[in-house]
């Protein structure tokens, strides 16, 4: 359906007609129900009814007799198969059209599935009038044939596996197809209350919903494949939602597509009429403008994708300067005006002397190099096109990734608008030459001014512009690398706006890199008003290294009460680019090619801050010349994806598979590089398949080489602060952190500042630290506190009175329970009395009066860790007034100090990998794979802070395995009794693990190296998944997301005192994480798509953020909570404090992240009766809240193994 050019003046009619466009309700529907004599589909799910047609219908560019109305929210050609091959998939194996597919249900009586053939005249105008609304252009349709299927009042199956209230949610929409002789219309009405629920249950998880159209399995030579489909929604459930919020036919909740012709197809074309004036106040909310451009908007699979035709040979740049012509053109077009080179500084460009031999590596992966006389250059192999320095696959979607910065003044305003790093994203349908940007984060005050400043995005339309007989758009001319100077005049006030952009060539991902500046004024567009920009052409002159236009830009901008202006503004600009000057076949370019450009949308969107661009682009003729009607030239030719439009006489023309593909040209299939020459990637290499190519990547420990293909081993990692030879400050003032690698980082310690190379002391008494009766003394990283004579305390409070410190407190509590004895109070055998100093604060050293045994207490009266002794020795304790951490009063509830080299540590199907975390943001671009486990499904991670191990649970050969991620082989740890692992955590202080098995419906626990296995938890489990340990305070938490009843629990360490903490509004539990800070517990659930959070202790719950997507890991530090998305394939940041997404991150290699964890540098602080001799326990020791239990493994055979229970 390609617009013509009188077609916008047809439009610009039509939108002057409409004063308000509300959308559609159920009595703007075909008529349906009894009264229109429908026939009523059985009650039920999954219920099917063969209809036998009066007239054909056709699909693609098949013709059908009948077809199959089903349930579940789609029509089929053919006997739909279960629902367990369709379900949450698009496109299906067979042939269907879906209005709006997902697992739904008519038994409660209320829903209704109505049907029935028409070919009233009523019903066959009403169908007419949507089609020609729709598509404006083009002729107008007589159908002589309709069928009408009405989903009402339906609900999803099985509803009550939900507890957000589901079950009371129902959709209702409406599907027309509308055929003539030769083709089919489909017409799909979506009522603005009829859209309640976006998603139904299929196996163990909530699955968006799908609209589209597919032609299902297409036999080919030896086997069959999947055919062409066209996807209306995403796999986003905002994409079902927006079905009755938007239109491509100008009426809200309306929907247009031509499906079929026959016998000759080429692809699915949607209603062009996406544009929407403002609704009535009066009637209904105003829309902030138009809504997305076109369907294709929303997501690159909503439109098929052809490759464009690329002419046999190549055509290289002219190299002589150019002279301008005169030329015959329409009086509208812009002028071809001579640009005066003395304006433009260009940097002319020639390939480095020498020869192939020796720089070979310059070239494109994807091309070849050719020695000449005076030099070399590359070329594109066949299947590629560019300048050969870079080179791009024929027919593949191409994307432009980069920032913006700069200034810009609005109207007479003063004060400038900053850009400062903001992002901006292309996208370009190469096989028809349409192209797409956005630029986010744009205030409001500027947005609605730069409306229209549409060509913001056209130098990558030029780029990538559909290609007429002939004639080369910009990428296959010079490439990925120029820079483009571009000035725009506003008239009539003679405002100002340079732009400058410096493209970078393509990035690993294969995306085009860019850099934009902008420097100047725009004239004010008033807030709410919406911009038309007409069609326009703009002339190309090529020269040496040098290709320039201008051109006169008309737009029309409608003001908030309906006033419109016309505006104009001159456009000129110059790019320069660097060809190679060896090959004589670059100078025979055409002198001047003309850019055509036309359905242009452009929005802005002040509650997201994003500004989009949409247009259509063609280079061809200047002159215009006869229009091509070949498929290959209008993109409309039934192509693979991934096939080249070879076009032929007239209208013949012929498909060929890309270079990557294999298949006959409409069905391609990717060529598996990796499988079929596995030495492709050479030692110590690993291959990655990707479309089309393939990519090697070299393992953990190896880099490239010079040559960009041979993976060498990388200089061993030192750890300098194990080995002494770093360069921090000394170690009673600074502490040395090995980071990973040869890396480490140097800090000051607490009471000291500096760079952590030289550390000086704190004067903490400068600070008034101390109470004002109380006198400070400063030392060395410290300070100390005493109350002056006449005063009690601890120097932090003073008082007249006595007031009991902590130590005094702790003493007096134990002896207020001590037996009388003959000489007076004393403790009974067994109890431990601290020792107070003169001062009222714990001495340094702690002795247990019964046993002997000393250790080394903090200020805090805790035992530091590793200091224990024997009945016959005694521990060497640092006094309180040396280099310990001073003590000092809690800091705020939300900052808390970071230990330098925390990173996070993800599981990704095949690998576990880190992003280092620089204070609480991620540092993406040191992100690197820490483990490669092929064909391996890791589902759980957890870390040993002690140890620096890393332990993970994997499903695929169920197992347990740990590894140290400074380096070494996986070791395996648990091999069997597992049906399916899952979460895991790790008690550092008492050496244990714990995990749940979701097959076995259980939660174990073992010592790390994998003996002394026991089950603590195996009844009223369904699916436990997250596991989390909270070692201080020992306790667990545990999410089972249990359909019929999901719930999240909590015990003790040895499976006692269990209790169930949440159980109502729970869809799928999936992630977990305690907070010890906080004391909070928050939970992600991928069924009700919130975060929540409560105190375990108080059951105070809250929700944190509501609209997420598909959580499944979850872990935390600090201010802030990351999880894992299946539906982003992201780490995601929240912060908890303000409740908001702060940041993401999307590894390279987009698949499923599973479970995540927080590997610290230093293990966090606290103390459990396990951590000291194993708390006194012969086998299994597992702490409580108040105490610590002694088990026995299960199966136990040591004789000498002893169970209790005891408090302390």
């Amino acid at each position: 359906m390609g617009w013509q050019e009188h077609g916008w003046l047809v439009w610009a009619a039509f939108l002057g007609l409409l004063a308000s466009v509300e959308s559609v309700t159920r009595g703007d529907f075909f008529p349906f129900g009894q009264s229109a004599r429908d026939q009523l589909l059985e009650a039920g799910n999954d219920q099917t009814h063969r209809l036998d047609l009066d007239k054909p219908v056709f699909l693609f560019d098949g013709s059908f007799d009948s077809i199959f109305i089903n349930t579940n929210g789609f029509v089929s050609i053919a006997e739909p198969q279960s629902e367990s091959t369709y379900l949450g998939k698009m496109p299906p194996k067979f042939g269907m059209i879906a209005a709006l597919q997902g697992d739904l249900d008519t038994s409660d009586g209320v829903g209704k599935v109505f049907f029935r053939q028409d070919t009233s005249p009523q019903i066959l105008r009403q169908a007419a009038e949507h089609i020609d609304r729709a598509f404006p252009d083009d002729d107008q349709v007589s159908p002589t044939h309709v069928v009408v299927i009405t989903w009402a009042d339906v609900i999803p199956h099985e509803p009550h596996i939900r507890g957000d209230g589901i079950a009371k949610k129902r959709n209702t929409f409406q599907l027309v197809i509308a055929s003539l002789e030769t083709g089919s219309y489909v017409i799909i009405l979506y009522a603005r209350d009829g859209i309640q629920f976006s998603s139904t249950p299929v196996a163990d998880s909530m699955v968006t919903m799908h609209g589209g159209f597919s032609k299902g399995l297409v036999r080919g030579f030896l086997f069959n494949s999947q055919g062409p489909y066209y996807r209306t929604t995403t796999d986003d459930e905002a994409s079902v939602r927006a079905l009755a919020e938007e239109t491509n036919s100008g009426l809200r909740g309306v929907w247009v597509y031509e499906i079929g012709t026959y016998p000759f197809f080429s692809n699915v074309a949607p209603g062009e009429m996406t544009y929407l004036p403002p609704e009535d106040p009066q009637q209904g909310a105003p829309d902030p403008g138009y809504v997305e451009a076109v369907d294709t908007w929303r997501s690159q699979e909503q439109q098929q994708e052809y490759p464009p035709f690329e002419p046999e040979g190549q055509i290289l740049v002219h190299t002589a300067q150019f002279q301008p012509q005169q030329v015959d053109y329409h009086p509208l077009n812009p002028e071809v005006v001579v640009v005066d080179d003395g304006d433009i500084n260009v940097d002319v460009f020639s390939y480095n002397l020498g020869k192939c031999s020796n720089n070979r590596n310059k070239c494109s992966t994807f091309a070849d190099c050719k020695d000449y006389s005076s030099g070399y250059c590359c070329h594109c192999r066949p299947g590629f096109y560019g300048n050969g320095i870079h080179c791009v696959a024929e027919g593949k979607p191409q994307r432009m990734n980069g920032k913006v910065e700069g200034r810009v003044y609005v109207g007479d305003s003063p004060s400038p608008q900053q850009f400062s790093s903001n992002d901006l994203h292309s996208y370009v349908v190469v096989n028809d030459g349409r192209s797409y940007v956005a630029i986010s984060d744009i205030p409001s005050s500027l947005g609605y001014s730069l409306l229209p400043l549409s060509a913001l995005g056209g130098v990558i339309g030029w780029a990538f512009a559909l290609e007429q007989p002939g004639f080369k758009n910009g990428f296959s001319t010079i490439g990925g690398e120029f820079t483009r100077h571009t000035e725009v005049t506003f008239m009539p006030g003679n405002e100002k706006l340079t732009i400058k952009q410096e493209f970078k060539g393509i990035d690993e991902h294969d995306h085009l890199v860019v850099s934009t500046t902008l420097e100047g004024r725009v004239p004010e567009v008033p807030q709410d008003s919406t911009v038309q920009i007409e069609p326009y052409s703009e002339i190309y002159q090529y020269s040496n290294n040098l290709v320039t236009s201008s051109s006169t830009r008309d737009y029309t901008v409608t003001l908030p009460d309906g006033s419109t202006e016309s505006k104009t503004y001159q456009w000129r600009q110059s790019i320069s680019f660097q060809s190679c000057q060896h090959d004589k076949a670059f100078r025979n370019i055409q002198p001047t090619q003309m850019l055509n450009v036309d359905q242009i949308y452009v929005l802005f969107n002040p509650s997201n801050g994003i500004i989009r661009f949409a247009m259509s682009n063609k280079i061809g003729d200047v002159n215009g010349g006869q229009l091509e009607e070949n498929p290959c030239f209008t993109g409309r030719h039934g192509c693979d994806t991934n096939a080249v439009c070879r076009a032929g006489q007239e209208t013949q023309f012929t498909c060929e598979c890309a270079s990557g593909f294999n298949g006959d040209g409409r069905t391609c299939y990717d060529i598996d590089e990796c499988r079929e020459t596995p030495q492709t990637c050479g030692l110590h290499a690993i291959c990655n398949n990707q479309p089309g190519t393939f990519r090697c990547e070299c393992l953990d420990g190896y880099q490239f080489a010079s040559d960009g293909q041979t993976c060498i081993e990388v200089d061993r990692p030192v750890d300098h602060c194990e080995e002494g030879s770093h360069n921090c400050d000394i170690p009673e003032r600074a502490q040395c952190s090995y980071t990973g690698r040869s890396a480490y980082i140097c800090s000051c310690l607490p009471g000291f500042i500096g760079d952590g190379r030289i550390c000086e002391d704190v004067d903490e008494c400068q600070s008034g630290r101390c109470h004002r009766d109380a006198v400070c003394y400063n030392t060395q990283g410290s300070f100390n506190c005493q109350c002056q004579p006449g005063y009690y305390g601890d120097g932090f409070h003073c008082s007249t009175g006595r007031t009991k410190t902590p130590c005094v407190a702790h003493r007096d509590s134990l002896l207020g329970v001590t037996e009388q004895g003959p000489r007076g109070p004393r403790p009974p055998v067994g109890f431990y009395i601290p020792a107070c100093d003169e001062h009222g604060a714990y001495e340094p050293m702690q002795c247990h009066g019964s046993t002997g045994h000393c250790w080394c207490v903090d200020r805090s009266g805790q035992e530091i860790p590793g200091t224990r002794s024997g009945p016959d020795s005694r521990p060497m304790c640092i006094d309180h007034g040396g280099v310990r951490p001073p003590v000092r009063p809690t800091p705020r509830p939300d900052v808390h100090p970071l230990a330098p080299g925390t990173h996070l540590m993800f599981a990704q199907s095949g690998r576990i990998e880190h992003v280092p975390l620089e204070g609480y943001d991620m540092k993406k671009d040191h992100a690197k794979a820490v483990l490669h486990l092929p064909e391996k499904v890791i589902i759980g991670v957890a870390f040993d802070c002690v140890e620096k191990m890393v332990y993970w649970t994997e499903i695929t050969s169920p197992s347990i395995s740990k590894a140290n991620i400074q380096g070494g082989e996986p070791i395996p740890v648990i091999t069997s009794d597992l049906h399916s692992p899952e979460g895991i955590a790790i008690d550092h202080l008492g050496r244990t693990m714990f995990w749940t098995d979701s097959m076995k419906d259980r939660i174990e626990v073992a010592s790390l190296d994998g003996s002394q296995r026991r089950v603590i938890v195996d009844s009223d489990l369904v699916n436990p998944r997250a596991i989390i340990a909270d070692a201080p305070n020992g306790n667990l938490y545990w999410t089972d997301w249990n359909r019929e009843a999901p719930k999240i629990e909590t015990s003790y360490m040895d499976g006692s005192n269990r209790r169930v903490l949440v159980k109502d509004d729970l869809g799928l539990p999936n992630g977990l994480t305690y907070d010890t800070h906080s004391s909070q517990l928050c939970w992600a659930d991928a069924g009700t798509h919130k975060m929540e959070c409560m105190n375990p202790s108080l059951g105070d719950r809250r929700t944190l953020m509501e609209g997420i997507q598909y959580p499944f890991g979850m872990t935390s530090f600090g201010k802030n909570i990351y999880y894992t998305d299946w539906k982003r394939d992201a780490v995601i940041a929240v912060d908890r404090y303000a409740a908001k997404e702060s940041d993401d991150f999307q590894p390279q290699k987009r698949t499923k992240l599973y479970g995540i964890t927080t590997a610290y540098a230093q293990c966090p602080s606290g103390q459990n009766y396990c951590a000291v001799n194993n708390g006194g326990c012969t086998h299994l020791c597992l702490a409580t809240p108040a105490g610590r239990s002694c088990k026995c493994p299960d199966n136990a055979v040591d004789v000498n193994c002893v169970e209790r229970d005891s408090r302390y």
